[in-house]
């Protein structure tokens, strides 16, 4: 997470003005003066409530994590793993925490040979097959602006029914080439909607609230 800027503090008697400039305390206008410090309030209070919800995800990850070690040693059952997602509710039903893990996923070279194998299917099949499959088979293997491809898109394509030898080899060839390059862990907090069966999200949120 990034870091507010330390800056030098101007001597006293002076404001530093955003060129970097050393003005004096007469020479700023009560405006700038008043909006200078509104504008540092209310980003010091932000820092300040950053450093608590950091804390707040510390702790509850921590806390998950023994309670789920505490379960798994009274009833010898993992409840989702102590790094796998899990989700937990209070006695009445009335609250629910969810902790889950989402993996960021990538293809290696595979790929490639997986698009070869598909590409000769689509040709072998032009004259009688739907051209649906291929706007999909194309669509799958865009890439956006970044350069990079949407694994959800072309895992999308194993989820086809297609009976041929060769297909199925590019559909291995995809799950082969799948790599796991990192994950990122999320704690979710809900509140369940009256006697029903449905849940809000408690949001920490500030665009949200």
């Amino acid at each position: 997470m990034s870091q507010t800027t330390k800056t030098t503090p101007p001597p006293e008697g002076y404001m530093r003005d955003a060129m970097g400039r050393l003005v004096p305390n007469e020479m700023v206008r009560p405006i700038d003066k008043l909006r200078d410090q509104t504008v540092i309030k209310i980003v010091e209070d932000a820092v300040r409530l950053r450093a608590a919800l950091e804390a707040f995800k510390l702790a509850a990850f921590s806390d998950i994590a023994e309670f789920v070690a505490t379960s798994a040693e009274q009833f010898d059952s993992q409840v989702g793993g102590t790094k796998g997602n899990v989700t937990l509710r209070s006695y009445d039903g009335r609250y629910k925490v969810e902790r889950a893990i989402q993996e960021h996923l990538a293809f290696d070279e595979r790929l490639q040979a997986a698009k070869s194998l598909i590409d000769g299917c689509i040709e072998r099949w032009s004259e009688g097959s739907r051209p649906e499959i291929k706007v999909l088979v194309n669509d799958a293997f865009q890439v956006d602006k970044q350069g990079r491809i949407s694994t959800n898109r072309v895992l999308g394509l194993r989820r086809l029914e297609i009976n041929d030898e060769t297909w199925r080899a590019a559909m291995d060839a995809i799950a082969q080439s799948v790599t796991v390059v990192g994950s990122r862990a999320y704690v979710r907090l809900y509140e369940r909607v009256g006697d029903t069966d449905r849940y809000e999200p408690i949001t920490l949120d500030i665009a949200s609230l």
